[in-house]
């Protein structure tokens, strides 16, 4: 029997490996672009206003109390204030800014929360008057250092 040999067809592998180095080009030309474009990009600033610059509260105003207990109340111009629920608040206090002489829409709302209230529940009140179109809604806050 004859002896029979390829001699042109050498054994072909499968290629197992990964070229890492395009892999470490790419890379490393990523980390070129954004460590470059890092300091080129504005961070959003918000300027808040601090306790010592606060405005002085105007003459005429509607204020809702939140309580500690997160019990809601409403009081005009220093007068003794009202209890009331969440649901009824954009309806009194429309009523209330109709019923102040020479103001109507205009009269401006304060927010007076306790200290210990959580941020969720001024919100809510917040929401809610200007869902119902009260204009005017701002924060009252002590005057001073805290």
């Amino acid at each position: 029997m004859p002896h029979v040999t390829m001699r042109g067809s050498r054994g072909r592998r499968s290629m197992n490996e990964i070229n890492m180095v395009p892999f470490i080009d790419v890379m490393l030309v990523l980390l070129i672009i954004f460590m470059v474009t890092a300091p080129l990009i504005t961070t959003g600033v918000v300027d808040l206003p601090s306790v010592g610059k606060s405005a002085q509260r105007p003459g005429s105003v509607i204020e809702v109390i939140v309580g500690s207990d997160e019990k809601l109340r409403l009081r005009v111009d220093q007068q003794e204030p009202v209890s009331l629920a969440l649901g009824q608040l954009a309806a009194r206090v429309r009523d209330k800014q109709a019923s102040v002489p020479g103001g109507g829409a205009e009269v401006p709302v304060v927010i007076s929360a306790d200290r210990n209230v959580r941020y969720e529940s001024v919100v809510r009140v917040m929401d809610t008057l200007q869902r119902a179109g009260v204009r005017r809604v701002g924060l009252s806050v002590k005057q001073g250092a805290p």
